[in-house]
């Protein structure tokens, strides 16, 4: 559900006060440096796997068999290099964040599984677990 002029003005003065008095803890809501750094990695990366591509290319045209070899050795490490980066911090949006750094909790109730339940996509288990704190937090 989109939030309404009310609650997204609320919510900027929020994040503005917000940076305003810990610009660290701040930018470790927006993202981290290491975030940033894997992004960075990704995109070299990706550019270098580009470039393999083109070298492998030409050293075909050209029958250098060494320069494709070449070409296909630096897409090879290219596309090793993006799947790290990826891995280390640009496709584990749903874990990494704020709300994940506490590790799994068990599920209340004395259920058999030791593992939360993972029903939804991200935008709905945030909300689950928006509203699991809001439930918390009532009582208080």
């Amino acid at each position: 559900m989109p939030l309404s002029d009310e609650e997204a003005r609320l919510l900027q003065q929020l994040e503005q006060s917000l940076a305003a008095e810990d610009p660290a803890f701040a930018s470790t809501l927006r993202g981290s440096a290491l975030e940033a750094r894997n992004r960075r990695i990704a995109v070299v990366a990706g550019i270098g796997f580009l470039a393999g591509l083109g070298v492998l290319f030409y050293g075909t045209m050209l029958t250098y068999t060494w320069l494709a070899v070449i070409g296909f050795v630096l897409m090879i490490g290219s596309g090793y290099l993006v799947v790290t980066a990826w891995r280390r911090g640009l496709g584990s949006g749903s874990d990494s964040g704020p709300a994940g750094r506490g590790g799994p909790k068990a599920p209340r109730g004395g259920g058999k599984s030791a593992k939360p339940q993972r029903s939804g996509n991200f935008v709905e288990r945030m909300e689950q677990r928006w509203q699991h704190r809001r439930d918390d937090d009532g009582g208080r």
